[in-house]
């Protein structure tokens, strides 16, 4: 019975897995990545922009901005004439026909009923205007 029980206690060793030193190479494997991944990234090639402004081409006429106003009373200017809804649509076509790519800023008072500015919302969507801004003013 004796050489049963040594047989066991020896069988019993092999049995188990030393793992140290797998978990030796994990590590250096794991410091061998950290300390080439910053070396792979660095490769990008960047374009930064310069601080220079781009020369500017006297040649190149400045785009038309045509200027909607609405006050405060609900009186809707064109370019500084006072017009109606139905003149603005009117002129509008007329703007759009002579360059389909017509950029309108629309600005209105502090105070305005805003059911003037949907109206002239209104008419830039129906007119299918794509450059529109809305004119702010910070005090």
């Amino acid at each position: 019975m004796s050489l049963k029980k040594t047989t066991r206690r020896g069988h019993g060793t092999l049995n188990e897995l030393n793992i140290t030193p797998l978990l030796d190479l994990v590590f250096v494997l794991l410091v061998i990545f950290i300390i080439t991944t910053p070396q792979l990234v660095n490769n990008l090639e960047m374009f930064l922009p310069s601080a220079q402004p781009p020369p500017a081409n006297p040649d190149v006429p400045k785009p038309k901005v045509t200027r909607i106003t609405v006050d405060d009373q609900g009186r809707t200017f064109l370019n500084e004439e006072l017009v109606t809804i139905a003149a603005l649509r009117e002129s509008l076509t007329k703007l759009k026909a002579t360059d389909p790519e017509l950029g309108v800023v629309v600005k209105g008072a502090d105070d305005v009923d805003y059911q003037h500015m949907v109206n002239v919302l209104d008419v830039l969507q129906q007119l299918d205007m794509t450059k529109v801004g809305l004119a702010t003013e910070v005090q």
